[in-house]
């Protein structure tokens, strides 16, 4: 038994041992990092060019709204900035009036593009917080439903301003129904 037992504490320190060293992990040096290629410069924006068709061109961004009342207004724009365009129905003065945003000094050519009637039109400056430019139809004007009818859209262009494309929602045809 005396050998069993000098065997054991024999053996002990060294079981432990191999139990520890088996314990122990082998250290692996850090991952390298891995190059990464300078961003690349971005491109300028290609020119926009202009559709061959002007149904071809995308919608203006905003949406129409509607106003009644003493003033009959439809106004076209996004929420919380000064409207592209609006159409007034003055009945005092037995007109539609039709202002589109932008500055001039003297009057400018506005063409209005619709699916059946294109118009050339002497839009006429209107100071105001937010300058127009302005042009006045009589309500029976062919122009005016030509607009409202048009087949999705149309368009209103000014020398020198974006043009403007814009859907023919029914608040156009309610000013005007609203001024006959």
């Amino acid at each position: 038994m005396a050998n069993l037992a000098s065997l054991a504490r024999l053996t002990a320190p060294g079981l432990a041992l191999l139990f520890v060293a088996g314990c122990a992990t082998e250290r692996k040096p850090p991952p390298r990092p891995v190059p990464t290629a300078a961003p690349r410069p971005v491109p300028p924006p290609a020119p926009v060019r202009a559709p061959a068709d002007w149904r071809d061109a995308p919608a203006t961004p905003g949406d129409w709204t509607y106003q009644s009342g003493p003033v009959t207004m439809a106004r076209f724009g996004t929420m919380g900035t000064s409207p592209l365009l609006s159409l007034t129905c003055d009945r005092a003065g037995g007109a539609i009036v039709l202002n589109r945003a932008g500055a001039a000094a003297g009057s400018l050519p506005m063409t209005i593009v619709t699916t059946t009637l294109t118009r050339q039109f002497s839009a006429m400056p209107v100071a105001a917080a937010a300058p127009t430019l302005a042009v006045s139809f009589t309500p029976r004007d062919p122009m005016l439903d030509a607009m409202a009818f048009s087949r999705g859209r149309f368009a209103v262009e000014v020398s020198g301003l974006p043009t403007l494309y814009l859907p023919a929602w029914p608040e156009v045809g309610r000013v005007i129904e609203d001024c006959r």
